[in-house]
């Protein structure tokens, strides 16, 4: 539990997965370092990050799959230890790397082996199937699926045990675009439903039209944690100045690190509301007349880029 309060309003968060100090290395090198992650319950937390950042290898830390060097694990609000592993797991379900199944099987019948596996009913395999439309190609044998299917095929078996959490590595790998909406709804419809997905992508775009709750990672450390508009809200972009005379414009602000744009406008980054205000003084002191000011439009790729110094998912 958090506890975090203004006045007399207090706000109880509970964390389907939180980590202590969560650390990875091996020999001389730190994959993951000093890891405190906080994943609400309920929604759906896109996991970002530079290839080689230690997405993959925390999200196998969380699945008791890899063993921390150092910090702590806890998943659903239990600690994750040997003695828990088992029934923790049991409310868990992961898609981490290659989808898993037989290729010589059929669709169905990889599905058939997991519900006698996990011991499930009928219903909560015919369910996990509808979720990811993979119900027509159940007949066929999985060496004939393409990746895409086989994606979805992982997701459903994931689902089949009927998960609190979910924990997804690239999960629209292979899926067209029609596939990729379709995944987007499936994901916003688990969260509703109160299940927790955590989520990987390279897709930036989708994740900025899919979650509601950010982590970022790079080189190991997470660099940013919370909502999207806490992120924007950080990440300060630049305040574009129309005016009069653009270069004594940028003259007048050196000390702000304002440049000149290929449209004419001065462009001054880091400036909160207040200090803007004293950018638009300065000039029109200095006799430079001030035309409009606006706040540079970005996306979530654009702050991405810029906190991970360019890096490539």
């Amino acid at each position: 539990m958090f506890r975090r309060g203004i006045g007399d309003i207090v706000e109880v968060m509970s964390y389907a997965v939180a980590t202590e100090n969560l650390t990875k290395r091996y020999g001389e090198r730190t994959v993951v370092d000093g890891l405190d992650l906080r994943v609400p319950e309920g929604c759906v937390y896109g996991f970002l990050g530079p290839n080689g950042a230690g997405k993959s290898t925390t999200m196998k830390m969380l699945l008791s799959l890899i063993e921390p060097t150092e910090g702590s694990v806890q998943v659903l609000g239990r600690p994750m230890t040997r003695a828990t592993r088992r029934s923790l797991l049991g409310g868990v379900g992961s898609l981490i790397e290659a989808p898993p199944g037989y290729a010589h099987l059929t669709g169905a019948e990889n599905m058939r082996l997991v519900q006698r596996l996990l011991g499930l009913s009928r219903e909560q395999v015919e369910h996990a199937v509808a979720a990811v439309h993979l119900g027509d190609q159940m007949g066929k044998r999985v060496r004939d699926y393409s990746l895409g299917m086989k994606q979805r095929l992982g997701i459903a078996m994931a689902l089949a045990r009927s998960p609190r959490l979910l924990i997804l590595d690239e999960p629209t790998n292979g899926l067209d675009p029609a596939g990729i909406e379709e995944m987007r709804g499936l994901l916003r419809r688990l969260a509703a439903g109160g299940v927790t997905v955590m989520v990987s992508s390279h897709l930036l775009g989708e994740i900025d039209k899919t979650a509601t709750v950010l982590g970022i990672l790079s080189r190991g450390r997470m660099i940013f944690q919370g909502s999207r508009e806490d992120l924007m809200d950080a990440s300060a972009p630049d305040v574009m100045v129309a005016c009069s005379d653009p270069r004594a414009a940028t003259q007048v602000l050196a000390s702000f690190d304002a440049r000149l744009t290929e449209s004419d406008e001065v462009a001054v980054p880091g400036l909160d509301d207040r200090r803007t205000a004293g950018v638009v003084a300065a000039l029109v002191h200095h006799g430079v007349g001030v035309y409009g000011v606006r706040r540079d439009e970005q996306s979530l790729e654009d702050v991405f880029m810029r906190l991970t110094a360019g890096g490539t998912l």
